[in-house]
């Protein structure tokens, strides 16, 4: 999904430009039109147009969470360039949506390897060859299935999956030193999901894959979501993935108590919130309305 009217101004505080070791780098936060800050210990985030991105610069090299569209991944590799001239040494997708892997061909050439769960490269691979568009694309050459692990200087770097949610090869990358981890678009911060039924997703099982991370991590865990409803919320805690659980269940539960109740779909997509939901915003509540009807329909 690409995040519009997206992003403001953004400032580093002279701990965190200290922290950089540039001092002339918060001059560069004069453009109102992304974002890019650290985070802790060496990680940090980046939102230019489509889906937040993590980064990390430590001692051995920089490692790259998702790359957004072509444009703003050569923003962002500039960037980080200005920050340390050692190789761009993984970029990881957490899922194939085009705002979050249309960017991966920026890297070319520059970054070492390139990894994503097994599925997310077939849902790539599949969605390049339908769009006719395979020479735009950069595919991962590392591929894994419930959990990975690297290792890049002092920082180790895991991916998990728990299984299907936002599609069916969403994976949670985690930053394990700086307890940091990249949810993908496994959570829609206070904003209405896209829900891709095409790609194996799973409203049933979303909330599950939700409560496995509440298990792994824990409550010092700073989280970087997908996308959010206020742009400066894109990052959290484990709070916003309970609430995302929170309206996922409830989304279904919606859809489900209405279909018992024999009304059709087009009065179930009347609704314009989710029983028991009150913070969820922005457009496109149609859209999980319509997926689960799709997945709940079908199911029976």
């Amino acid at each position: 999904m690409e995040r519009r009217n997206f992003l403001k101004t953004t400032a580093l505080t002279a701990a965190s430009v200290a922290l950089m070791r540039n001092r002339s780098f918060a001059s560069l936060l004069a453009d109102p039109t992304y974002q890019f800050k650290p985070l802790r210990n060496n990680v940090g985030m980046f939102a230019e147009q489509g889906g937040t991105i993590a980064w990390m610069i430590n001692k051995e090299g920089i490692v790259v969470v998702d790359a957004e569209f072509p444009d703003p991944a050569t923003h962002l590799i500039g960037l980080l360039k200005k920050q340390s001239d050692l190789p761009f040494e993984w970029l990881i997708n957490t899922h194939h949506h085009g705002d979050h892997t249309s960017g991966n061909i920026s890297f070319k050439g520059i970054v070492k390897n390139v990894a994503a769960h097994e599925n997310s490269l077939k849902n790539q691979t599949a969605v390049a060859i339908k769009n006719k568009n395979e020479d735009k694309q950069l595919y991962p050459d590392t591929t894994f299935t419930d959990h990975w692990k690297i290792k890049v200087g002092d920082e180790k770097i895991s991916a998990h999956y728990f299984g299907t949610g936002h599609t069916n090869g969403d994976a949670m990358i985690h930053f394990e030193h700086a307890n940091i981890v990249h949810m993908g678009d496994l959570v829609f911060n206070r904003r209405y999901p896209f829900v891709d039924n095409s790609a194996g997703a799973s409203v049933q099982h979303w909330p599950q894959a939700l409560e496995k991370a509440r298990k792994k991590f824990d409550k010092d865990t700073l989280f970087v979501f997908g996308h959010a409803f206020d742009p400066e919320k894109v990052t959290g805690t484990m709070d916003d993935v309970i609430a995302m659980q929170n309206f996922m269940e409830k989304l279904e539960d919606y859809v489900a108590g209405s279909i018992k109740a024999g009304k059709s779909k087009d009065d179930i997509l009347k609704a314009t919130s989710i029983p028991g939901i009150a913070d969820w915003q922005g457009d496109g509540i149609q859209r999980g309305i319509t997926a689960a009807y799709e997945e709940l329909t079908k199911a029976s």
